[in-house]
């Protein structure tokens, strides 16, 4: 799709409706009821205009071609109120009842830009928030019965709203007693409990006097564009600047992405070539409940924090260093929290590079060799590439080269592309990169926004590897992994090994949205806002104390920036990878929640559908070869010690994913907290015996012999009865031609 073209069209029909816009700003929207108790937060006439023409964007060219009505209002509404109180811990059923009165107006209030109401329903959570803080804060000093059996309700998503102040107290009194008790089991004493929760809620209080009003607007504006779909999304100036320095890969802190669950930091997914990453100590799921600086610094707790303040903490200038409370992924929070620390870098291209390693597999009393290589993104340096440097770094130059050193070096009888936990990238390089496997063909389909398809094709007919190939992918495979996993599967260039992978099968076009309105727009918005007396301030300070710009040295409004989608992928068999994303030949059960994890459990997401299949030929017929490998693999791990530990550990995480209460016995808490220790402890031991490897004691750290990767360490089984079925046909080896897989 040509989105320059989409871009000038843009463009043209923005400034006409922009125009009208601006004088437009002058009318008066509704008023504003002010809520008293708190310093009432407002939106201004750049909001505004923002609001309108998002939905004129939206409206006109996401892929859905969706019109706002009724409908979708109920969902903003619903989205927004659950981003401000997703656990029914603040607002009152009377608050929500005298909210619903707007849940149909939404939609007909962000097209003509008024906001007054989700600013309205801002500032009663603020309120609310607020006396939950006070009333906190007076009752840690509280006598408490740590012997009795009363529960803590931690997770309140799916229960009703509290009908009164009185049974919120009596929530919040509990939330404080869990907070104690998780103090007092981690040993310190009492005096030093009460001073780090009185900290705790001090600096929550302190956090929320900090909001402004660019923090509301981008919480409305995500509840908005998320109910049209997943990867629609607005970014108001100072997020626009973050999003565009994660895409040019350019990160200084420790590699991860985070969010907030149940009021507690969790870290969604590790970047590659980042020091968690590299830790080889922080995963997916894991929570993070404090953060300290440097090597000696005081741990400041961050539960209830919300993301953007937590991020502020845990990023940081390269070389220095921050030290990280956490809980495992399947563990309460009342385990005891492991201590990383990580030196902060920063992230660049060269640091998520494609890498290899070669692993040795007996089999029969014969060694075969197979090389496994890792691709963390698919990337490309476009500014060197443009600049004419013939060195320039990507995906496919690299693993070119990769592949060239297994073969003549390492001579390798088999290869893996690792595509786990890629997230994807350029779909330039996962089509040039399938073509290093299959030669030339159509790679990828896409469809736009106006039902136009289009096939790109690798156009080198040359092929670097013919030779046994294996594709590993998981849940949070995605994207471009996607595209270049659902080729090999199509051509039957190889074998597909893992978990269903996420189903991101959209494309979305970043529109600068100050880059849309032409010059004369943009002076008669300047003059509007110096009427206005408001390009004076022409920064703020957020409640991170970072500098934004909302009006430039002109005078001129920051307007942000929206990624729109507005294109398909959809594979060469004519199936998008949207949704359903690509279905391994042989699965394995996967570590990431598939009810929670993917875009099949996002409820605005674009359904799968399919098109017509491009012209394409199949390299191999590996069905018969798939039957059999599977049934080897089911064979095998009926007794594999590893694959039912494996089950084991996605058992308990379910199971504590379900649970929902705790409680407030610290006898009991204890009791759970060892039992938990003990089982993990006796889990390791479990491995290090059928290694070979002395038993650990308890309090003794674990080693990177004790790390476990069943998932590779069972493909690498699947791919040698891989080269076993086809040593006939000189597929074990590489050969200068392909050759038929079976003869």
């Amino acid at each position: 799709m040509d989105f320059k073209t989409v871009k000038e069209m843009l463009k043209r029909i923005f400034a006409i409706t922009l125009t009208a816009a601006v004088l437009a700003c002058t009318a008066s929207p509704k008023a504003q009821k002010p809520v008293e108790g708190v310093n009432n937060i407002k939106p201004d006439e750049q909001q505004s205009l923002v609001a309108k023409e998002v939905v004129g964007l939206i409206e006109n060219y996401n892929y859905k071609k969706i019109k706002l009505n009724d409908s979708i209002s109920s969902i903003i509404f619903d989205r927004y109120i659950k981003a401000l109180d997703p656990s029914k811990y603040y607002f009152l059923e009377s608050d929500i009842k005298e909210f619903e009165a707007n849940r149909y107006n939404l939609d007909d209030d962000l097209r003509i830009g008024d906001l007054s109401t989700p600013f309205y329903i801002f500032n009663m959570y603020l309120k609310r928030y607020n006396e939950r803080i006070s009333y906190s804060l007076s009752q840690i000093k509280d006598k408490y019965d740590f012997n009795q059996n009363d529960v803590y309700v931690y997770d309140r998503e799916k229960m009703p709203w509290v009908k009164s102040i009185a049974e919120l107290d009596n929530i919040w009194k509990k939330r404080v007693k869990y907070e104690l008790v998780n103090l007092k089991i981690a040993g310190t004493d009492d005096a030093k409990h009460i001073e780090t929760l009185t900290k705790r809620y001090t600096n929550l209080r302190s956090q929320a006097s900090k909001f402004n009003n660019q923090d509301v607007f981008q919480i409305l504006m995500d509840s908005f564009t998320e109910a049209i779909d997943p990867h629609t999304n607005y970014f108001n100036p100072r997020n626009a600047e973050v999003f565009n320095q994660e895409m040019s890969r350019s990160l200084e802190g420790i590699g991860a992405t985070l969010q907030v669950d149940n009021e507690v930091v969790k870290i969604v997914s590790v970047v590659p070539g980042g020091p968690a990453f590299k830790s080889k100590k922080v995963n997916a799921g894991d929570r993070i409940v404090a953060v300290a600086q440097g090597v000696d610094g005081e741990f400041e707790d961050i539960i209830g924090w919300r993301i953007d303040n937590a991020v502020a903490k845990i990023k940081g200038p390269k070389g220095t260093t921050v030290r990280l409370k956490i809980i495992p992924v399947g563990q309460e929070l009342s385990a005891k929290p492991q201590i990383i620390t990580l030196v902060r870098e920063k992230i660049i291209l060269a640091d998520q590079s494609a890498k290899k390693i070669v692993k040795t597999v007996e089999n029969e009393g014969k060694p075969y060799k197979i090389g496994v290589i890792k691709i963390p993104a698919f990337y490309a340096d476009f500014k060197a590439a443009n600049a004419g440097d013939p060195n320039y770094k990507s995906t496919t130059r690299d693993v070119r080269l990769l592949i060239d050193t297994l073969k003549n070096m390492d001579k390798v009888d088999a290869i893996v592309v690792d595509l786990r936990a890629n997230g994807g990238g350029s779909l330039n390089e996962a089509i040039e990169l399938s073509g290093l496997f299959i030669g030339k063909g159509p790679i990828v389909q896409v469809k736009d926004y106006r039902n136009s398809v289009k096939v790109y094709k690798d156009e080198n007919s040359n092929i670097t590897w013919n030779g046994p190939l294996g594709v590993m992918i998981d849940r949070l495979s995605a994207s471009a992994s996607e595209i270049f996993a659902g080729a090999i599967q199509d051509y039957q260039r190889g074998i597909i090994i893992g978990t269903q992978s996420y189903g991101k099968g959209t494309v979305q076009s970043s529109i600068d949205l100050n880059s849309l309105m032409n010059s004369g727009v943009l002076n008669q918005l300047a003059a509007l806002f110096k009427k206005k007396e408001q390009a004076k301030s022409v920064q703020i300070k957020d409640k991170n104390q970072t500098t934004v710009t909302i009006v430039d040295k002109n005078g001129v409004p920051q307007l942000g920036q929206i990624n729109l989608t507005m294109a398909k992928f959809y594979r060469v068999s004519g199936n998008s990878t949207q949704h359903k994303g690509v279905i391994p030949d042989i699965s394995f059960p996967s570590i990431y929640p598939l009810d929670k994890i993917g875009e099949d459990t996002e409820p605005s997401a674009l359904p799968f559908d399919m098109v017509n299949p491009s012209t394409y030929t199949t390299v191999y017929d590996l069905n018969a070869v798939k039957a059999n490998l599977l049934k080897l693999h089911e064979k095998r791990i009926s007794k594999s010690l590893d694959y039912k530990l494996l089950k084991e550990d996605i058992a308990e995480i379910k199971k504590r994913e379900n649970e929902t209460s705790v409680t407030l016995n610290e006898a009991k808490l204890k009791a759970e907290r060892d039992a938990l220790e003990a089982k993990s402890l006796a889990r390791v031991n479990q491995v290090r015996a059928q290694k070979g490897l002395a038993l650990l004691k308890k309090g003794e750290k674990t080693t990177k012999e004790d790390a476990l990767d069943f998932i590779e360490d069972e493909s690498m089984n699947i791919m040698v009865d891989f080269m076993k079925h086809t040593e006939n046909s000189k597929l074990s080896k590489n050969t200068s031609k392909s050759a038929p897989l079976n003869k």
